[in-house]
């Protein structure tokens, strides 16, 4: 069985799942589409969808997310064309599933996404983590690395990814914490670093890290929120629940398959949520690699042997 994986090529995290996947499986990895069995669609917004090179393959379509613009009579059209050709789809959530199923009829597969335990872990030397950084060791350190902001111009919110409700926690978080710093890593941060500078909230913004370089980040953290309205993962639950960062997230994507009752907030009322370390970490260790992948492998392997 070969399995193709088409890419994003945009620095994405669905170019790191595709390379894992590559470096873990190299048996059933191929970097050409005539060579495969199994072509796995895992970045369909660059999918040309092209009936006669498809027409011979097993194809598995990744749907992160479906937002309400997605269900206009445009782009049902564009899904329809392209549901003709996939045999099975994957989501990573049972909201995605059940939105999924509104509009095909073809296998669904909930499955999150693994992740390396080698590369994401608890570092017990907090300060020597802070020297690193050039932290001060007093400060309260609340994080996010997400992106908030529309790249149309890079000003604009980007309302999925509840910014304006990241704010509103860290500011009403400010007024009780004299102590509180700002932790923001990633890309398009232009919006929640203009609320930080109009309030005049203490933050430290570093965009470019390499995943060594975030690991450590997480380590350092006393909190991280995600303020979400709508997500596949995010992947920032898993990152938290492996290094054993504190972490409140609102009810979208993998956050109740990882983390306890008590750490799911809906807003206004993130205060009532709680940390809970232990029970997130011992969640997501069913999605480490190996064992992570092992399910992916299972649905491949049944695929391959199933008529077209």
């Amino acid at each position: 069985m070969k399995i193709y994986i088409n890419s994003a090529r945009e620095s994405w995290i669905v170019d790191r799942f595709k390379n894992e996947w590559k470096i873990n499986n190299k048996s059933n990895f191929t970097r050409f589409k005539t060579r495969a069995n199994i072509i796995w669609i895992i970045a369909p917004w660059v999918w040309n969808h092209n009936k006669k090179i498809y027409s011979n393959k097993k194809i598995v379509l990744t749907i992160h997310h479906l937002e309400q613009s997605d269900f206009s009579k445009n782009k049902i059209e564009l899904f329809k064309s392209r549901d003709e050709v996939v045999d099975i789809y994957h989501v990573l959530n049972e909201k995605t599933k059940n939105q999924l199923e509104e509009i095909t009829d073809k296998p669904i597969h909930v499955l999150p996404f693994w992740i390396d335990g080698d590369k994401w872990f608890e570092i017990k030397n907090k300060q020597e983590l802070k020297n690193y950084f050039n932290i001060d060791s007093d400060k309260f350190l609340v994080g996010s690395f997400q992106r908030d902001t529309e790249g149309k111009d890079l000003v604009s919110p980007k309302y999925i990814k509840g910014p304006d409700r990241l704010f509103e926690i860290i500011y009403d978080l400010n007024s009780k914490k004299d102590n509180l710093c700002v932790v923001l890593a990633g890309k398009r941060r232009q919006y929640i670093i203009s609320k930080l500078k109009e309030k005049n909230i203490r933050y430290i913004y570093l965009e470019d890290l390499d995943q060594k370089d975030l690991n450590k980040l997480y380590n350092i953290l006393d909190l991280y929120i995600v303020s979400s309205r709508l997500e596949g993962g995010p992947f920032s639950i898993m990152e938290c629940s492996l290094t054993k960062t504190p972490i409140i997230s609102t009810n979208v994507g993998i956050a109740k398959d990882i983390l306890s009752e008590e750490s799911i907030y809906e807003m206004p009322n993130y205060f009532l949520a709680k940390p809970d370390v232990a029970t997130a970490y011992k969640n997501v260790l069913k999605y480490k690699i190996p064992m992570g992948m092992k399910q992916y492998f299972e649905i491949f392997e049944k695929l391959d042997n199933s008529p077209k």
